[in-house]
C-alpha cells in the first residue's frame, strides 16, 4: 500500500511564497510520475503540476494559471516530491493534494489517471 503524505501548507499573504513536499512509502517512487492537484472550496478539483520519471524524459508539466509561479521537482533518493509556489495569490487558495500517476492509464492532467493520493494541505493566500 503506498502511502503519500503532503506537508508545508500555511497562510500566506499575496506575493508570498510556499513549498510543499510530498513524502511518499515504498521502493518504487522513482518508476511513477507523479502530480499535484488543489480544490478550492465549491469547485471541482483542478491539475496544478505533473513531474515524469526519467524514463519518460523527466518532463513537468503545469496548468496555465501556475505556469511561471509554480516549479514542482522531485528527490528520487527522498521518496519526495515538491511544489516550490512563488507569487501566490488569492485564488491560489486550496487544498493542495499530490498524487502518484498509474502508468496505465493515459494523460496526466486528469485526476483519472492518478491511483495514489495524499490526504492534502491547505494553502491560503490572503489578499
Amino acid at each position: 500500500q503506498v502511502q503519500l503524505v503532503e506537508s508545508g501548507g500555511g497562510l500566506v499573504q499575496a506575493g508570498g511564497s510556499l513549498r510543499l513536499s510530498c513524502a511518499a512509502s515504498g521502493r518504487t517512487f522513482s518508476s511513477y510520475d507523479m502530480g499535484w492537484f488543489r480544490q478550492a472550496p465549491g469547485k471541482e478539483r483542478e491539475f496544478v503540476a505533473a513531474t515524469m520519471t526519467m524514463g519518460s524524459g523527466g518532463r513537468t508539466y503545469y496548468a496555465d494559471s501556475v505556469k511561471g509561479r509554480f516549479t514542482i521537482s522531485r528527490d528520487n533518493a527522498a521518496n519526495t516530491v515538491y511544489l516550490q509556489m512563488n507569487s501566490l495569490k488569492p485564488e491560489d487558495t486550496a487544498v493542495y493534494s499530490c498524487a502518484r500517476r498509474n502508468p496505465l492509464r493515459l494523460g496526466y492532467s486528469a485526476a483519472y489517471a492518478y491511483d495514489y493520493w495524499g490526504q492534502g494541505t491547505q494553502v491560503t493566500v490572503s489578499s
